[in-house]
């Protein structure tokens, strides 16, 4: 694993920030993949929560957000 493949440089990490809300702690959303569902049926997906310093198998160097 890169130097700097945490979440928090992922273009697809989500820290609240761009829709106004405030980010919360060292957690964000994970947009790469769909919503993960929920066991209730009337329940809504939800994105993986993670956490700044968190990784996957998912990231490449053309994944890196953007400064």
């Amino acid at each position: 694993m890169a130097g700097n493949a945490h979440c928090d440089s992922c273009k697809f990490f989500d820290e609240h920030k761009v829709n106004g809300a405030p980010a919360s702690g060292d957690q964000g959303l994970c947009r790469y993949n769909p919503p993960v569902t929920q066991p209730a049926a009337e329940s809504k997906g939800l994105w993986p929560v993670v956490a700044n310093s968190d990784w996957c198998g998912h990231f490449t160097p053309e994944m890196t957000a953007a400064e």
